[in-house]
């Protein structure tokens, strides 16, 4: 793909509005050393250096349309907590739409990653993983109705995308596309584009050849495009026809919100008009430059076009 056909692409970005549905993702990384191990337990002793906190989950999503041009507006719940405040920090700073609603039964979802040496040794995460109800839904629901060109299902099985929320993401009757949990797959039945990984696909759909199995999952579910990702391997698209595209990645450091980065772009795409071999070119290319970032991150225009142009003088 050439720097002048991404440029026309990007362009086209910025007439797009997307609305953002899912699982709102506080994403804390805390930075520091090891020199020794404690003498309380076996464990390292981290120094603590320096804390960063991130948008993830649907966030990363909404942040990774947003970094593209997209008109972005974002849609899901938090608790109310000091966690809420930094989200919606990190949204305003973003130029996000926000469109959060607070619940007080539930914390806001936090990964905390303690991270020495360039590597993760401890996740803690704070969650609830209750089916939204009551008042919070009601206002969720409501919240939906707004004018836009499509909608992102970023579903991280944390109670935000349920029943009552796909129904209306399918009345409103625009462009739809998923990135799936497994256990929920009926509420996707329908959908423009669904994006899962190899392992959830085939936690959806048993069959071991990848295009008995894309086909399978494609017609069960009656989806119009389907895109498997397929980690170091690429993608496969299942669309009008079945097609491969092979991973960009130079080196690989941190994989996590990869997936985030291939469903924002390739819904852009979708309703910018563009085709789908160039789509999924484009999105292998933007993973392949957030898996070279530790943790959840953005592709911005500028390094899509640097490694281009890298590439063509390779």
């Amino acid at each position: 793909m050439s720097p002048e056909r991404v440029r026309e692409i990007l362009e086209r970005f910025k007439s797009l509005k997307i609305l953002v549905v899912g699982d709102v993702i506080l994403d804390r990384y805390v930075f520091g050393k090891v020199e020794r191990i404690s003498p309380e337990a076996p464990v390292p002793v981290v120094e603590v250096q320096r804390e960063e906190f991130r948008l993830g989950g649907a966030g990363n999503v909404a942040n990774n349309l947003a970094s593209l041009g997209v008109k972005t507006y974002l849609l899901g719940v938090v608790g109310q907590d000091y966690g809420r405040h930094i989200i919606k920090g990190l949204l305003k700073e973003a130029g996000i739409e926000d469109l959060l609603v607070e619940d007080p039964q539930r914390p806001t979802t936090e990964k905390a990653r303690i991270v020495a040496l360039s590597q993760q040794l401890l996740r803690i995460d704070s969650e609830s993983r209750k089916v939204l109800e009551g008042k919070p839904l009601e206002e969720v629901l409501q919240r939906m109705d707004l004018n836009v060109d499509g909608i992102v299902v970023s579903d991280y099985a944390k109670g935000v995308v349920c029943k009552d929320v796909m129904d209306r993401v399918k009345e409103k009757g625009v462009f739809f596309s998923v990135d799936p949990r497994p256990q929920n797959k009926r509420l996707y039945i329908g959908a423009n584009l669904m994006t899962p990984n190899e392992k959830e696909a085939r936690s959806m759909f048993s069959e071991e050849s990848l295009q008995r199995l894309g086909w399978g999952l494609k017609r069960e579910l009656r989806l119009e495009t389907l895109v498997i990702t397929l980690g170091a391997r690429g993608m496969a698209l299942f669309g009008s026809e079945f097609k491969v595209f092979p991973a960009k990645a130079k080196q690989v450091y941190d994989v996590s919100g990869a997936g985030d980065t291939v469903i924002a772009v390739l819904s852009a795409c979708a309703l910018a008009g563009v085709d789908w071999d160039s789509a999924c070119e484009l999105a292998n290319l933007c993973a392949g430059i957030v898996v070279g970032k530790l943790g959840t991150a953005v592709v911005k225009p500028e390094e899509i076009l640097q490694s281009l142009e890298e590439g063509c003088r390779v």
